[in-house]
């Protein structure tokens, strides 16, 4: 589904990701982890073209997203994004943020959308709040709805970048539960996040990165249990010491 070959990437004389290469294949669920800086998130936004790569390419279902001629938007829209900080239209109410791009870019008429956006509302749980506005929730909520929006385009996959690291702790959970259910239905993702617990819920495969590089690509039970480098056994010390 998502095939990352060699990529690498310069801010000016700063190379913040080198000769990076996995697969994920479809149904899987892939988490990305690794220290502050290490290019986690920077990963995860060029497989959606979100940042530009000097080097490599990516190929997402059959779709090369370094070349000029692909249309980013459009593969885009076949690749859900769940931010950190939510990114809801506070002017748009929680219906109007679920229907909006589903019209613009995949041509639904409104009750379809809305129907559509309703029904994905609900299944994060949160259909009582259809009518309020982002400013009114709750992060945890806001985050849901958001996952509900990159739902509502019908994504081939969904890519997370740590979704729940600006969320009170007490709201973790309840965006973590709809992750969860997620993957147990076999939707192919990529998750950039600390929260080891889920990964070892749900994660096939974990993927651990220090300054710019992939370090370890390892199913889950190999990582936890005897990760090969002495970086992550140090990374993986300190956070699951507690």
């Amino acid at each position: 589904m998502i095939s990352i070959k060699n990529i690498s990437k310069w801010y000016g004389d700063f190379q913040v990701l080198t000769d990076c290469s996995t697969e994920v294949k479809k149904g899987e669920v892939v988490v990305v982890c690794g220290p502050s800086g290490s290019g986690k998130s920077t990963l995860i936004k060029c497989v959606n073209g979100l940042e530009a790569f000097q080097k490599g390419d990516i190929i997402v279902d059959g779709t090369s997203v370094g070349d000029p001629k692909t249309n980013l938007p459009k593969l885009r829209s076949r690749v859900g994004m769940v931010f950190q900080n939510f990114e809801l239209f506070p002017h748009l109410s929680i219906t109007q943020n679920l229907t909006l791009a589903q019209m613009q870019v995949l041509g639904r008429n409104r009750d379809e959308a809305t129907v559509n956006g309703l029904r994905l509302l609900d299944r994060v749980g949160l259909k009582a709040h259809a009518d309020k506005h982002p400013g009114q929730l709750s992060g945890g909520q806001q985050q849901r709805v958001a996952i509900a929006r990159a739902l509502a385009m019908d994504p081939i996959a969904m890519l997370f970048d740590e979704p729940t690291s600006a969320l009170d702790p007490e709201m973790v959970n309840e965006v973590l539960d709809v992750m969860v259910e997620l993957a147990q239905e076999g939707m192919t993702m990529m998750c950039v996040t600390h929260e080891m617990g889920f990964a070892r819920k749900v994660a096939n495969r974990v993927i651990f990165m220090d300054k710019g590089a992939i370090v370890e690509d390892a199913t889950k039970e190999d990582f936890f249990g005897s990760p090969r480098s002495e970086r992550a056994q140090v990374f993986l010390s300190k956070i699951l010491h507690h």
